[in-house]
């Protein structure tokens, strides 16, 4: 279930499911992290400028109402939304402040404590975002965007981000923050015309680039994605190589197909689409002209214009039009050609979604069947219980990985004490599936999987009571390690171990009450103990003596953030192996039983803050390099 806050050519699930006839959530990722070793180490997917879904489209795996259809991903897939972990940040002081005195704390903020403001909650959710509060805010953005000058030196992206945090929070919580009506929609309006007609808006610079990115994505928060389509036609036109050198220009370009992706839930949108075509063509004609991105890092460009061209066959108005552009890129791609099967991916997909009775005229009948036959051609059995679909592995690192997996199945035993399987488990068999590289994985897992991509792998349980359900992990080689590895092996492998030996039904079945800080923090600490390597990042976090024992037994997948769901969930299962075993023998009865109140009073009730000391003073020992002993092989 590692999740990752990786390089991504999908949408954040925020933003890639919706209730029918509502419009997805606005993006909520609200800063990139770049592909340091740090990152890569962190479980982030290498082999671009940024490691987070802020850089790609929010519009390139499935329909919104067709995406996440396993409940893995579609849990796993509101964590990525939560993107890196944003700086902490004091709430109280902007809930305390209005007006002049709120625009100026939002200034003086960073950046990264503004992100933070994306997962607010209940009293604080309406104190800062309320509609008056947003007028104010809205209105700073429209001074500021009157004088403008190409570069943060006023505090503008953080106005912006400010706006963007608005709008998301209450896009979740309509009731708790309040509507919003017209008073707010002039004052965007007027921050939005200020800024996209100010002199240095479209610089090709760095130093604008995030800004104007930002406000582009702020255009959809908003939903004035009709009134700023010349926008988005003005930032693809304008498009060249000169942009490639800086990363917030690359981003800026991409955000206009987050634009694109949300206007096919505003009708006005798709009016102006339908009024003026042009937009349509333009979308064929970058794909053409910049082919010569597939297979490099900004390929995202050139697939995101293919899928969101394909996307408007959703609608009556535009489905004749759009037919013959669609069918003209695939026409000049192939599957079968590693320079363009990308863009014939992301066309075929959506020709697949939104026209598939067509699909004789598209060449795209079998969509799924195909693509699969294609890409992963390698079939691989470890043992009666195990077996691998790759992409390009050889039989020496195929090896490699059936060693791995099935070593590992004595130690994870050693560890758990369980007695086999629980209650109405069947299944008896998993299927590894491993790309060849991260960019394959982006290429090709959602097409075939139907899953978000946003992330280092992903682990579909299935319904394990079902009669020959297969459950599978989606994985891909670590092209960037010097030795060979699949992504994640062990931590994910472990995740079907757990869900097997350890935990009663399926993933949302595990999901009821909070038990993130185990399935999580266990598949680490699997993983750290099999491989016998130091869990470096955790010692590190360990010093920082962050949370309580107590507050990561709250842990879910919509409060927490990477460090919190990997480095803190190892921490503490670390530490109640180690110390508690008993306990943890308890707790373990209770989830293989599905008993998960029982479970929860345990964590809550019995065990509560009575460790919380303890464990604080065991994380200064393990900042000190005394960790205890860990599970050994």
């Amino acid at each position: 279930m590692c999740l990752g806050a990786g390089y991504a050519l999908v949408a954040p699930a925020a933003e890639a499911t919706a209730a029918p006839g509502k419009a997805p959530a606005p993006k909520s990722i609200p800063a990139p992290k770049q592909a340091t070793p740090d990152a890569i180490a962190a479980g982030l997917a290498p082999g671009d400028p940024a490691t987070t879904a802020e850089l790609k489209a929010d519009a390139t795996l499935l329909p919104p109402q067709e995406a996440g259809t396993d409940a893995t991903a579609r849990k796993l897939a509101r964590t990525a939304a939560a993107g890196p972990d944003a700086a902490e940040c004091n709430v109280g002081d902007f809930t305390s402040k209005t007006g002049a005195a709120l625009v100026d704390q939002i200034k003086a903020s960073e950046t990264a404590c503004v992100n933070t403001l994306f997962t607010v909650t209940g009293g604080d959710a309406r104190a800062l975002f309320q509609e008056q509060q947003m007028v104010t805010v809205a209105d700073a953005y429209r001074d500021l965007a009157s004088s403008y000058q190409g570069d943060n030196s006023s505090s503008i992206t953080q106005v912006v981000l400010y706006l963007r945090a608005g709008y998301y929070v209450q896009y979740g919580d309509p009731d708790g923050v309040g509507e919003y009506g017209p008073a707010l929609k002039t004052a965007i309006q007027g921050g939005l015309d200020a800024f996209f007609n100010s002199s240095r808006a479209y610089d090709v610079t760095e130093a604008n680039g995030q800004t104007l990115s930002e406000s582009v994505i702020l255009i959809d928060s908003a939903m004035e994605n009709a009134r700023y389509l010349e926008v988005v036609k003005k930032l693809l036109t304008g498009y060249d190589s000169s942009y490639d050198e800086f990363y917030w220009m690359v981003n800026a370009v991409n955000s206009t197909y987050t634009v694109i992706f949300r206007g096919n839930w505003v009708p006005e949108f798709i009016d102006a689409v339908a009024a003026d075509q042009s937009l349509l063509t333009l979308l064929r004609d970058f794909a053409t002209s910049h082919k010569d991105l597939i297979g490099t890092d900004k390929q995202f460009l050139t697939t995101n214009a293919g899928r969101e061209l394909g996307r408007f066959l959703q609608h009556d108005q535009l489905r004749e039009a759009v037919r013959p552009l669609a069918k003209e890129l695939l026409d000049a791609t192939s599957l079968d050609d590693t320079a363009t099967a990308a863009l014939w991916v992301g066309v075929a997909e959506m020709t697949d979604a939104f026209d598939k009775e067509n699909c004789d005229f598209f060449g795209t009948c079998d969509l799924q069947e195909r693509v699969r036959e294609a890409v992963l051609p390698v079939k691989h059995t470890c043992a009666d219980t195990l077996e691998i679909a790759a992409q390009k592995l050889t039989d020496e690192q195929l090896g490699l990985a059936c060693t791995s997996m099935l070593g590992q199945d004595e130690f994870f035993h050693g560890v758990a004490k369980d007695n086999g399987p629980v209650a109405d488990d069947n299944n008896t068999k998993l299927e590894v599936v491993a790309f060849d590289s991260s960019l394959d994985y982006q290429t090709y897992a959602g097409v075939i999987f139907g899953i978000d991509t946003n992330n280092g792998g992903m682990y579909l349980e299935g319904d394990p009571a079902k009669e020959g359900n297969l459950p599978r992990f989606i994985a891909y080689r670590a092209e960037w390690a010097d030795d060979f590895e699949i992504w994640n092996l062990n931590h994910e492998y472990t995740h079907y171990l757990d869900g097997r030996f350890n935990m009663y039904g399926d993933f949302e079945e595990n999901m009821k009450t909070p038990t993130v800080m185990w399935v999580e923090g266990f598949a680490e600490y699997i993983n750290y103990s099999y491989r016998d390597l130091p869990n470096e990042k955790a010692v590190e976090e360990a010093g920082n003596n962050t949370y309580a024992l107590s507050t990561l037994f709250d842990t879910t997948y919509e409060n927490t953030n990477t460090t919190r769901t990997y480095q803190w969930g190892y921490l503490a299962v670390r530490y109640l192996i180690q110390s508690h075993p008993d306990d943890v023998a308890t707790l373990l009865g209770h989830y293989r039983t599905g008993d998960w109140e029982a479970a929860r009073t345990l964590l809550t009730s019995t065990i509560g803050n009575r460790y919380d000391a303890d464990f604080a003073d065991w994380l200064s020992k393990c900042s000190a390099g005394d960790c205890g002993t860990a599970a050994a092989r």
